[in-house]
């Protein structure tokens, strides 16, 4: 009997474990759930609503690193702690920075130019982050290649027709009014992909990491809505809106309801994945410029 036990034991199929993945904040998170399927075990570090900019890594986060075989990553000073996380984890994991061979945009941060981090607003930063994404996954499991390959291929095309759909939903949203103003510097990408102009931010940086703004920096922001001819402002689901409300209030403007911009919302909203998130501030610019 114990005989054909150890038999059916030596004999019964092994079932590869998932690789066990960690991505630095949601929206990354939801690109890797779509390349990596059930073959991956995913932990994402920053969620749902969560400022990247800001995070503090807590002591389970070291363990979470110590034990995963691949972490995907922004780059670009968006996870301004991850060095230090990795280092103090002692994880030997393969590091994929997603934003690799994308040219990025500098925005002006006070006195000094800083890189843009926020390349997923902009689509085809977007597809060629899912690519990465794929590269190294069949680094980190290679036996999986043609599995994480499929799946790129079917979401890449979902994001081309995402992508036109966007310009499709935009384009009857007068020029004039294609004038953004924001919670900080998030839309660079999105603004030079589909036509609009970032007139100003309530924190004049692409980081949140920046002091609150000063009463004057707040004047200097409102002259200029005056002066644009800006008629709506735009809160996102990272920040306090309480910022943006006054300056709305100051510049006798409109609020429009919120945008998802570095991160996702919890699920069952309307920004619960990238897809969903992007077809929301979409339809809220349409509505709010029309």
């Amino acid at each position: 009997m114990w005989a054909l036990i150890f038999l059916l034991l030596l004999t019964a199929p092994v079932y590869a474990q998932p690789v066990k993945a960690v991505a630095t904040f949601s929206i990354l998170g939801d690109l890797v759930k779509n390349v990596g399927g059930d073959k991956v075990e995913l932990t994402v570090l920053v969620g749902p609503n969560g400022d990247t900019h800001t995070f503090e890594p807590s002591p389970k986060d070291n363990v979470v690193l110590s034990e995963s075989a691949v972490i995907f990553e922004n780059g670009l000073h968006f996870e301004h702690w991850l060095d230090k996380l990795y280092q103090s984890s002692g994880s030997q994991a393969l590091r994929v920075v997603v934003t690799e061979g994308i040219e990025p945009i500098e925005v002006q941060a006070g006195q000094k130019q800083e890189a843009d981090p926020h390349v997923w607003h902009d689509i085809n930063n977007a597809m060629l982050m899912v690519e990465r994404i794929r590269d190294g996954l069949i680094a980190a499991d290679e036996a999986n290649a043609a599995y994480y390959k499929e799946n790129a291929e079917k979401y890449l095309g979902e994001l081309a027709r995402l992508d036109h759909w966007v310009i499709d939903t935009l384009k009857d949203i007068p020029d004039e009014r294609r004038r953004l103003v924001t919670s900080h510097d998030t839309f660079g990408y999105f603004a030079k992909r589909y036509g609009f102009k970032v007139i100003g931010t309530a924190v004049d940086s692409a980081t949140t990491e920046a002091a609150d703004p000063s009463a004057a920096q707040i004047a200097r922001l409102v002259d200029k809505i005056k002066s644009s001819g800006v008629r709506v402002a735009f809160i996102e689901n990272t920040h306090d809106p309480k910022l943006m409300a006054a300056v709305a209030a100051e510049a006798g403007i409109k609020l429009a309801p919120k945008l998802y911009t570095d991160a996702l919302g919890p699920s069952g909203s309307d920004g619960d994945t990238y897809v969903n998130m992007v077809r929301h501030n979409a339809r809220v610019f349409a509505e709010a410029l029309k």
